[in-house]
């Protein structure tokens, strides 16, 4: 049996904790952003946590 390999792609997308949390980029930075208040901009800078649903696959991709 070979051994699996990890989803490269997928790898460069996201950040996984040691609790087994997947971490991704919030959408919306790229432009238009000079009209939002400071509050909103900082929000899109942090990074947002992936549904669990969605964690499952993405952990199963990762082999971890």
């Amino acid at each position: 049996m070979p051994k699996l390999k990890t989803k490269k792609a997928l790898a460069k997308k996201i950040k996984i904790t040691k609790n087994k949390k997947v971490l991704r980029r919030s959408t919306g930075q790229n432009h238009y952003n000079s009209k939002e208040n400071g509050k909103v901009g900082r929000d899109k800078k942090g990074d947002k946590r992936l549904f669990k649903a969605d964690e499952k696959n993405v952990l199963k991709r990762m082999q971890v």
